[in-house]
């Protein structure tokens, strides 16, 4: 990311940055709230100079590949881009949800994961953890975001 900020010009690049989300680890015996990245090995980059951003790119030895079909960048959708700066907001970060399980139902009462409980593919009671199924970059995603449950009931 420091990368691009330093080799791509200000008129070619909008802005650099990396999702990122919340989650709660215990270390020395506290819960402590940390970051994490949302989407490892994912810059994302806003332009509207497509072909200008591209070939700065080629300019930067460590980046391996960029995301396209056929040699050709392939933009987030509409839809993805929506979806993305809901789910993590002008910070580009998720924060923790939290929830409750109702008779086997997940029902999420704070945060992001907000009318998302469809998407949710497993949750981690202990980790304060959860996983979901997102449709994004062309394939599915399974994506890890921090969900503290509040209350289980039978």
């Amino acid at each position: 990311m420091r990368e691009c900020d330093l080799r791509i010009k200000k008129d070619i690049l909008r802005e650099c940055f990396i999702p990122r989300f919340e989650e709660k680890r215990k270390l020395n015996g506290k819960w402590m709230m940390q970051e994490r990245i949302l989407f490892p090995g994912y810059v994302f980059l806003e332009t509207d100079d497509v072909e200008g951003l591209y070939l700065c790119l080629k300019t930067i030895p460590r980046l391996t590949k960029l995301l396209g079909v056929g040699g050709r960048f392939v933009p987030l959708s509409d839809e993805e881009v929506a979806f993305l700066m809901r789910f993590g907001g002008e910070e580009h970060l998720v924060e923790m949800s939290e929830g409750i399980i109702e008779h086997s139902m997940v029902r999420i009462l704070s945060g992001p994961l907000m009318g998302m409980e469809g998407m949710i593919r497993r949750i981690d009671r202990h980790k304060r953890k959860a996983w979901l199924e997102l449709e994004l970059f062309g394939r599915i995603q399974i994506v890890e975001v921090g969900l503290e449950i509040a209350l289980k009931t039978v």
